[in-house]
């Protein structure tokens, strides 16, 4: 396993829409293994494939305490079904867009279909923080970062700050 560079805004590979994966095989849990060393090291509670530059649809997760067992969650090829009218708001935070956090309202609860770590079709039913969670890491895989649900003037800003901390970065 290994720690991969976590892509940041505005990175234009952030914005790629993520292709289907075609078998889950031992390259495929291979990048799942680093996607989850890579979480754990930053440290987050989810992280897309893309996040790491591969614009596959794979997503990793882990909303376990600090005093909990692990307990990590792979998603190949997710799809949301039946996301409910009701809404819930958290505040976001995004491992992309490092240390801004906001309130993002999204669907409280949704069924998701996907494949597990070993290739099996899975479908679980989500709500609360765990829902939010993989709607925000779904998003990634088209394109879509958890700013881009934020006015326009917030959105501005927080992309101003991060390119200014890249150049600044970048001098050094």
């Amino acid at each position: 396993m290994a720690i991969k560079e976590i892509l940041t805004a505005p990175d234009p590979r952030l914005r790629e829409v993520s292709k289907p994966v075609d078998k889950v095989d031992d390259a495929l849990r291979a990048l799942m293994d680093d996607m989850l060393e890579t979480m754990y090291d930053a440290p987050g509670i989810g992280l897309a494939a893309i996040q790491i530059g591969a614009p596959v649809r794979v997503i990793v997760m882990d909303l376990a305490g600090k005093d909990e067992e692990p307990s990590p969650l792979y998603f190949v090829n997710p799809e949301i079904l039946d996301p409910s009218e009701d809404m819930n708001v958290y505040e976001e935070g995004c491992l992309s867009v490092p240390e801004y956090f906001d309130e993002v309202e999204r669907p409280a609860r949704c069924r998701v279909k996907y494949l597990d770590y070993h290739g099996k079709e899975q479908v679980l039913e989500a709500e609360g923080m765990i829902a939010t969670c993989i709607q925000h890491e779904m998003d990634h895989l088209e394109g879509v970062l958890f700013i881009d649900h934020l006015s326009r003037l917030k959105r501005e800003r927080v992309l101003k700050k991060l390119k200014k901390e890249q150049r600044l970065a970048a001098a050094m």
